[in-house]
């Protein structure tokens, strides 16, 4: 089970990952993230896309040591931030669902929320 979640979560976060580098690139995908107020999205958002990518990033290695397949997964530190990631993505998942913009809460929602779900797993082996 905890190797299914990681694969769910390593596929959802590359797919966030794709979504926000095109985004970051002017892609009209804006009403997906950042609260789906632009179609386009303005500079200093692109650039905060652009750094979700090392963030996406960072939460696969967590999620990744955690299951073992890299070095820590018993260290404190993983242990902590795997639990951290959680409350992220239930609150995430929270924020999505009452976002004004319809194909945020469409989208973005159940993905956080699947992700969430992984992580739980993930969190309890």
């Amino acid at each position: 089970m905890v190797l299914i979640a990681v694969i769910v979560s390593i596929v959802l976060l590359a797919a966030l990952s794709v979504l926000q580098l095109m985004v970051a690139a002017g892609l009209p995908y804006g009403r997906l993230v950042w609260g789906g107020g632009h179609r386009v999205l303005p500079r200093g958002l692109r650039v905060g896309s652009a750094i979700s990518v090392l963030v996406y990033a960072a939460f696969a290695w967590v999620l990744l040591a955690r299951a073992g397949a890299l070095e820590g997964d018993e260290s404190t530190v993983v242990v902590v931030l795997t639990w951290v990631l959680l409350g992220y993505f239930v609150v995430g998942t929270m924020m999505n669902l009452i976002s004004r913009s319809r194909a945020e809460r469409l989208v973005m929602t159940p993905t956080c929320a699947a992700l969430a779900v992984a992580t739980l797993i993930v969190a309890l082996s």
